[in-house]
């Protein structure tokens, strides 16, 4: 992974995200020279909200926002990957730069407010792959209100309902800090009508809801509550944080917009582990945040979590990482006596 730093950190970080996203979007159509096998490891399948995985590691929404590197992505060995956030309209986001690089932290700050091409463009995408990503993995689609919305809870329900036929699992995401007032959707009596005309958008489609890892335990006790009472399939713990750790050394550890990457963990797992025990085990969890090994990924599934998913990790350690991951997590499950992936969890 030398050349690979270098290279990219040299240029603005959303213009070297977008290119990484363009070259596996190439990839994709003739075959990554990093190709994994996601189902190398049998003892790593294992069965969420319905869905059989081939491996409990995925790639977590906003790394290819518009479903442009579908294929390219489950080449490099991901069990699952989750497009979007995708809204009803294009949007924008918020004016640049709004993604920073903290390399003494392994971290990244991005206040990118739900840029994107819109619904339709990125559902175009994902039917395209739709049959390649079914040979390959879970295709998992991430949608959210637009900005300017006058109706939020419309917005969600019209996502879903166009996501839901092309998706292995549609998730709602209410937890971005980057769109003003989005967070309150965790609140009651929003969340409840907002689950209740995602579900029936959803049909029999699988409905994960991604949270923050801000939330205190009183607020997510709401959430728990609210997500199991409206009988989605899944929580996705958690999204960036808007706090901020006292030890962050790089400069640009001010700046505004949600942090991720290795100094999130601690509250990540922390967050996973209120998750666990707001919901007694009786929803699945999906550990996010701060994940870059496979020893992380395996203690995140001992603490209750069914699946993890990787984002600014891949930036830090190279597209190599799932595959890594993969080989390192089998040998973690067979160290311990484990038989499979849902015997470990919790």
């Amino acid at each position: 992974m030398a050349i690979y730093h270098p290279l990219l950190f040299s240029l603005d970080a959303e213009r070297a995200h977008n290119l990484t996203v363009k070259a596996l979007a190439a990839w994709g159509r003739v075959g990554t020279p990093l190709k994994r096998d996601a189902a190398a490891y049998p003892r790593l399948a294992t069965r969420v909200a319905g869905i059989d995985f081939a491996n409990p590691v995925g790639l977590a929404a906003g790394v290819d926002k518009n479903g442009e590197a579908i294929a390219g992505f489950f080449g490099l060995g991901f069990g699952s990957v989750e497009i979007g956030t995708l809204t009803p309209r294009p949007q924008p986001g918020n004016p640049k730069p709004r993604l920073f690089r903290l390399v003494e932290d392994r971290a990244v700050v991005n206040r990118y407010g739900f840029n994107n091409e819109g619904l339709a463009v990125g559902l175009a995408r994902a039917k395209a792959a739709r049959r390649a990503a079914k040979r390959n993995g879970v295709l998992g689609i991430n949608v959210g209100a637009n900005k300017d919305s006058t109706d939020r809870v419309a917005d969600y329900a019209a996502g879903v309902a166009a996501a839901a036929p092309l998706a292995g699992y549609v998730t709602i995401n209410i937890s971005s800090p980057n769109t003003p007032g989005l967070r309150d959707l965790q609140a009651q009596p929003m969340l409840g009508e907002l689950l209740a005309a995602s579900r029936a958008a959803a049909g029999v489609t699988p409905l994960f809801l991604k949270v923050a890892p801000d939330l205190d335990r009183a607020g997510m006790a709401v959430v728990a509550r609210a997500a199991i009472d409206a009988r989605l399939d899944a929580l996705i713990v958690g999204n960036t944080t808007i706090s901020r750790p006292a030890d962050l050394r790089s400069g640009a550890a001010g700046k505004t917009g949600g942090l991720s990457g290795a100094p999130l963990a601690p509250l990540a797992r922390a967050a996973l582990m209120e998750a666990r025990a707001a919901t007694g085990g009786a929803i699945p969890l999906i550990a996010v945040g701060g994940i870059a090994s496979g020893e992380e990924a395996y203690a995140r599934i001992r603490a209750g979590a069914s699946l993890v998913q990787l984002y600014t990790a891949l930036a830090y350690e190279g597209p190599g990482l799932p595959g890594r991951m993969l080989r390192d997590l089998d040998a973690l499950l067979m160290r311990d006596g484990f038989a499979s992936v849902a015997d470990a969890v919790g």
